[in-house]
């Protein structure tokens, strides 16, 4: 996403009106979760900043008689309790998610990669939360993905268990299509046990060097049971610029505001092309 994301982070980034990581935090609250920390590199605080009151903003709004803008812009204020974690050099998602450990403790945990959204009448998450209490196990959320996109993910081996839902028997990150063992993707909705720090504080460095979370899952895997489920819902891909575009429109779609205009001109833009 560069050059936008030089400065802004890309969960920063909007999605029609509302940053990414908002749509984050909204989809963690309506799934149960009560306290948020953000793993962050030092200095790049914008993403907390945007859950902190802005006072000037508020005044002026209200001053002008703008209460529709002033409550949308304060129900973004201290959503819930949220802490940031400090990952001083950029050592793998692994790494990243061992700088959060100190706040999560010894509970089970949900892990969010800003970079996906998605879009479900039932919050993702939560689709997952029910899946590890029913089965007191790590679940982890499945796509498909086509072959010639394997490349680009962790790809999972598994069997079938239930509709759905899938028993996670191998990972491999990023293999080469020839070597991809089917053609579900992990994406960035996790629900983990805390046996995962110790597994990625020993491990060693994989794919590009850095600590994979990936690697640790595969060693979890072979301590206890991890489950995959193929969620319900469309996912965006907001690291991609395709995925960003297509985020933008499918949200869109969903304001009656926006999509009475939206839809000509998308159906004037495709006529133009054929």
């Amino acid at each position: 996403m560069l050059p936008a994301s030089k400065v802004i982070p890309k969960e920063i980034l909007p999605v029609v009106d509302r940053p990414a990581i908002q749509i984050i935090v909204e989809e963690a609250l309506a799934s149960g979760i009560e306290d948020i920390t953000v793993v962050v590199s030092p200095g790049r605080t914008m993403v907390l900043d945007h859950f902190r009151p802005v006072e000037d903003l508020e005044r002026h709004l209200e001053s002008r008689g703008r209460n529709d803008l002033l409550a949308q812009l304060r129900a973004t204020n201290n959503p819930a309790p949220m802490r940031p974690a400090y990952q001083a050099q950029p050592l793998g998602l692994g790494h990243a998610v061992l700088q959060a450990r100190a706040h999560v403790g010894d509970e089970p945990f949900a892990l969010f990669l800003p970079d996906d959204i998605v879009d479900a009448p039932r919050p993702c998450l939560r689709q997952l939360l029910d899946i590890a209490e029913a089965r007191n196990a790590p679940v982890v959320a499945l796509m498909r993905v086509a072959r010639s996109e394997v490349s680009k993910y962790g790809i999972v081996e598994a069997h079938a268990v239930a509709d759905r839902l899938y028993e996670l028997t191998g990972m491999v990150e990023k293999p080469h299509v020839d070597k991809a063992p089917s053609e579900f993707a992990i994406i960035g909705r996790y629900v983990l046990t805390p046996e995962i720090f110790d597994l990625l504080a020993e491990g060693k460095p994989g794919a590009g060097g850095e600590i994979q979370l990936t690697d640790g899952l595969l060693a979890l895997a072979k301590r206890r049971k991890i489950y995959g489920y193929e969620f319900e819902g469309v996912r965006y891909d907001l690291g991609d610029r395709a995925g960003f575009v297509m985020a933008q429109v499918g949200f869109a779609l969903k304001s009656p505001e926006i999509a009475d205009r939206l839809r000509p001109f998308l159906e004037s833009a495709i006529s133009r092309k054929r």
